[in-house]
């Protein structure tokens, strides 16, 4: 049974000031609705890139430290036991890091299992997700400078059989 005092950790492979360890309760729980997840952030690293969904909506609650949220109102410094909800779209854009020189770890909860779509501002990409059991699915990304016209490579319907 999982404990979120004592959580299941897995590091999360990302590149230099992502680093982050997470257990995904949700996953150990056999969830199919509703993804939760404790995150601890090192000091000077981040969660995860600048973002915002069009399917998951979260929360994040503090449980040690004082990370750091950026969302499009600023940023801001989060207090241990404070919660914090995402919206949908561009409203809902966040990032949550630790410029601190001691451990943060916080506990989110989203929607979970729909297809979603995900939206990073600063690298002007976006990711397609199919959030399939245990992360299974589709999980694409794309830059954004790469859309293309709705009609580009349809071609109709040949003419219609005689009979």
């Amino acid at each position: 049974m999982p404990n979120i005092e004592e959580p299941d950790f897995v590091d999360r492979d990302g590149p230099p000031g992502f680093r982050a360890k997470r257990a995904r309760i949700g996953y150990e729980l056999g969830s199919e609705a509703v993804g939760v997840s404790v995150w601890e952030l090192p000091p000077g690293e981040a969660a995860y890139p600048y973002h915002f969904h069009y399917s998951d909506e979260e929360v994040v609650i503090v449980l040690r430290g004082r990370p750091t949220l950026r969302t499009p109102a600023g940023e801001r410094v989060l207090e241990q036991g404070e919660a914090v909800r995402f919206e949908l779209g561009p409203g809902g854009a966040h990032q949550i890091s630790n410029p601190t020189a001691e451990p943060v770890r916080f506990l989110a909860v989203s929607s979970h299992g729909r297809p979603d779509i995900v939206v990073y501002p600063d690298s002007n990409k976006v990711g397609a997700s199919e959030r399939g059991p245990r992360g299974a699915g589709f999980n694409a990304f794309f830059d954004l400078d790469d859309a293309v016209d709705y009609w580009r490579g349809e071609t109709p319907p040949g003419p219609p059989a005689d009979g």
